[in-house]
């Protein structure tokens, strides 16, 4: 008999990740970004506690790393014994990111807290709060942070729950992004039999199909400005007649933010600075009491907007808007500008002008490898060639991923537009 029931879908917490990249920002923002996907586990436990949450399935890599920090642990452990006295059960994988086989401290964790292992997909029971029974919940962890192999396929029904739910670490029909890990294809876990596909690895939320649910949470707290917005998890309500419904609600402690400013051609500075804070206090407002890190998007045209991605300007920008938005110690909805990225619509327009010399060429070029992944990383070894000798560019050219491959490939055109159509070298 199929009784109503609720229960919270999270994953991707990444507890205690470093936040690379922070030594030059102030101690309130670095402290802040440091503690927040630990803040977002606190905020998760609470409202499994108030809400009337019978159980909490996480989707894996609940840590940053394979060899997990004993803080995130010991925070991991206080949350798990919150559940546990609210009469929660949770239900876990490991992913990539925290493999089972990484390094763990020796901590005692409650008996309602079950962990699937490696070797099988396991099945567990999962009891509404009255004690009756609510689904079955599958579930099978990666053993190595690297795992191909299609772990959708291993997993089947076991009768007996008037409900079942599939607990899977992947990436579903290879999202562009995202390594390719598990993979596996919607058409395959739609026509599987179960009623709700769990799923992590996918940062952003995604519902890729109802009856049955195949669900992605996104992760708990934004790392970095490729993760902008309010994260958290789903609230997943089941009917007594098999209806679904899904409330999202967020956890994020702060807010990463993408604001879009258009200078004009008659713009002079302080005409930029006056759009530069409107469109931090836009952030401000949106990340509603959160305090929020910004990049802002400058784009347009004229003299000033080419001076600043000439001339590098866009630093000095960026310290005295900071400077001018106050000290994030001052107050607790802070904006703190991680910079400004510049383009033109100058190197767009000069591309389109002479569409068959060699700028036209170069743009459409940029263009192009800007946005395929695989052309982007090609272009870019090639042109970085040279800096290669030097250890320390060399790691930081081989740790740039995607997304910052294809920015730094946009940018380089949009500055030989700029600097060719004056007659620049």
């Amino acid at each position: 008999m199929r009784v109503p029931f609720r229960f919270i879908h999270a994953a991707d917490l990444h507890l205690d990740s470093p936040f690379r990249g922070l030594s030059k920002v102030p101690s309130a923002v670095r402290e802040r970004l440091r503690d927040s996907t630990l803040t977002a586990l606190e905020r998760l436990a609470a409202a499994a506690c108030r809400d009337d949450i019978d159980f909490v399935v996480l989707a894996g890599d609940l840590y940053d790393t394979a060899d997990r920090s004993l803080r995130a642990q010991l925070r991991m452990q206080k949350a798990m014994e919150r559940l546990a006295a609210a009469g929660k059960q949770v239900f876990a994988v490991h992913g990539n990111h925290d493999p089972a086989g990484g390094r763990s401290a020796r901590l005692r964790w409650p008996d309602t807290v079950h962990v699937f292992g490696t070797e099988e997909v396991g099945c567990m029971p999962a009891y509404t709060r009255r004690g009756e029974l609510a689904a079955h919940v599958y579930g099978i962890s990666y053993g190595t942070p690297s795992v191909r192999d299609n772990l959708a396929s291993q997993y089947a029904l076991r009768a007996g729950a008037p409900f079942h739910i599939a607990l899977l670490h992947a990436n579903v029909d290879g999202q562009e992004g995202y390594d390719d890990y598990a993979p596996c294809r919607l058409a395959e876990l739609a026509g599987a039999g179960f009623d709700y596909w769990a799923l992590g690895h996918i940062h952003d939320r995604r519902v890729l199909h109802e009856y049955p649910h195949v669900v992605y949470p996104g992760n708990t707290q934004g790392r970095s400005i490729r993760e902008t917005g309010l994260k958290g998890a789903y609230r997943v309500s089941v009917a007594e007649g098999g209806s679904i419904d899904l409330d999202f609600f967020g956890l994020s402690d702060v807010l990463w933010l993408s604001c879009e400013v258009v200078a004009e051609e008659s713009d002079g500075e302080q005409r930029l600075k006056d759009k530069l804070l409107d469109a931090a206090e836009r952030a401000r407002r949106e990340a509603d009491g959160r305090p929020a890190v910004v990049r802002l998007r400058l784009s347009g045209s004229g003299a000033l907007l080419e001076r600043l991605l000439r001339d590098r300007e866009a630093e000095a920008w960026t310290a005295e808007l900071r400077d001018w938005l106050g000290a994030p110690d001052e107050r607790d909805d802070w904006v703190w500008v991680e910079r400004i990225v510049v383009g033109t619509r100058r190197a767009a327009l000069a591309g389109g002008a002479v569409e068959d010399g060699f700028l036209g060429e170069l743009l459409q070029l940029a263009a192009s490898a800007s946005a395929a992944p695989a052309a982007s990383r090609e272009l870019l070894d090639e042109a970085a060639e040279p800096l290669r000798r030097h250890p320390r560019l060399r790691q930081w050219l081989d740790g740039q991923d995607a997304a910052q491959r294809a920015e730094l490939v946009a940018r380089a055109g949009q500055l030989a537009a700029v600097l060719l159509s004056e007659g620049g070298e």
